[in-house]
Parts: structure tokens; C-alpha cells; sequence
């Protein structure tokens, strides 16, 4: 059966979709054009039409997954609701709770930028971008008086490196520490980033989302909150 002729976004998301996959299962530095192509059934000549270069598919492929998270984040932190429930969605959301597989995604784009200037300046953007959605939140609730935060985009940046740094640990050492003490350990950093009680880093009540993947937790109602940027808590 003739294959269904695909628009070229349709099949430039195709491509990047299947990208993803292969540098989730066997690295930045082991994937191939040929590898991508194989998994589409189709020839590295289409592959290399659309992107001219292994780099150039690698980094975009990254920007694309990255993007669906820092879509995911902004869905949180636009919520009707406190800015602590929020950041706490966020924070638990941001957390290496689950397999990791999306974070297995960000190490090795963290890994590979070291080598790859292109990728480099993608993933760098790109934590820019998560840092100041953080920031703007952050200094939401302390001008509304829910917390005080005197350097919102300092506490932000301390925030995503605690998390940052958690995720290498959890992810190169599966196992090493449960899901209920890396939430407890993501609370604990909010509250004191907040200059709360920690008790009151839970002001959100069991906020759970019901999907919990990233890009695809839900908008329907009550705050998210358990779910990781694994795609798999």
C-alpha cells in the first residue's frame, strides 16, 4: 500500500518525533540519519532534504521535545489560581519522579552541547525560557504579598538547578531515592525559596494531574501536580 503523501510540517514533525525516539534509545552520539530513516521506513536522502546534517536534526529534534515541555509549564503556571499552587504544580511536575525517560533526553542534549554549538545555543535558549516563566510567577505572588521572594529570578535559578542536578543523580543512579522523598525534597526547595513554612510548600492541597506527561497534562479544572516531564509518572 502507497504511503499517505505527507505536507512538509506534517513530515518534518514525523521526523522529529522519530528522532526523539532514537536518541532516547541509544544517544546522542550513537544515533544515525540511517536510524531515523529505518524507523520511518523511509531513505536517508528524505531525512537529510529536511535537515541537512545529523547536528541539525539532533538540535531540533531536542528543541521540539523541549518545546512541548516549556508548553506543558506554561499551561501550569497559567492556571486560575495562587501562585504557590502554581509553583508547586510545576516544581512536582518539573521533578524526576517517574523512569526519566524525558529526562534522559535533556542529559544527553546537556552532554552533546558540550561538542555541538548549535545544540548549544538551542538548549540554552531553552533554559532561559524555563527560568524567566518560573520568574515571572515567582514575582506574581510576592508583589501579591502570598510570599516573600526579594530576587525572583535568583530563586528561580536555584530551583531549576536543584532540580537539574536531582535529575542527573536519579537518572545516571536509578533507584537511589524514592518518588515520595524526591517530592518531599521538590516541596521542601519551594518553601524555601518562598520563605515558607514547609508545611505550607503543600498550600495546594493533593494536587494531582490526571496525565502528568509533558505536553499533555490536562486543562480541566483541579491543580496538576504528581506527574513528571518523564511522560511516564
Amino acid at each position: 500500500m502507497a504511503r499517505v503523501r505527507l505536507s512538509v510540517a506534517e513530515r518534518r514533525e514525523e521526523l522529529l518525533r522519530a528522532a526523539v525516539e532514537q536518541i532516547e534509545a541509544r544517544g546522542v552520539a550513537a544515533v544515525r540519519i540511517s536510524d531515523v530513516a529505518s524507523a520511518l521506513g523511509v531513505s536517508n536522502a528524505l531525512v537529510l532534504y529536511h535537515f541537512s546534517s545529523k547536528e541539525q536534526l539532533v538540535a531540533a529534534a531536542f528543541a521540539h521535545a523541549a518545546e512541548a515541555d516549556l508548553a506543558h509549564l506554561r499551561r501550569l503556571l497559567g492556571r486560575r489560581s495562587t501562585a504557590v499552587r502554581r509553583l508547586r504544580a510545576a516544581v512536582r511536575w518539573y521533578a524526576p519522579t517517574g523512569q526519566a525517560k524525558g529526562w534522559r533526553l535533556w542529559i544527553e542534549g546537556w552532554a552533546a552541547s558540550l561538542r555541538d554549538p548549535e545544540l548549544r545555543r538551542v538548549a540554552a535558549s531553552l533554559d532561559q525560557e524555563w527560568k524567566a516563566a518560573l520568574t515571572r510567577v515567582i514575582a506574581e505572588g510576592a508583589a501579591a504579598g502570598e510570599f516573600r521572594c526579594p530576587d525572583p529570578a535568583a530563586a528561580a535559578w536555584r530551583l531549576t538547578a536543584f532540580l537539574d542536578g536531582l535529575a542527573v543523580q536519579t537518572t545516571a543512579y536509578a533507584g537511589s531515592l524514592s518518588r515520595p522523598a524526591m517530592l518531599r525534597w521538590a516541596d521542601a526547595a519551594l518553601a524555601r525559596e518562598l520563605n515558607l513554612p514547609e508545611e505550607d510548600g503543600d498550600a495546594g492541597g493533593d494536587d494531582r494531574d490526571s496525565g502528568g506527561d509533558p505536553g499533555g497534562g490536562t486543562d480541566q479544572g483541579g491543580e496538576p501536580g504528581d506527574g513528571d516531564r518523564s511522560g511516564e509518572g
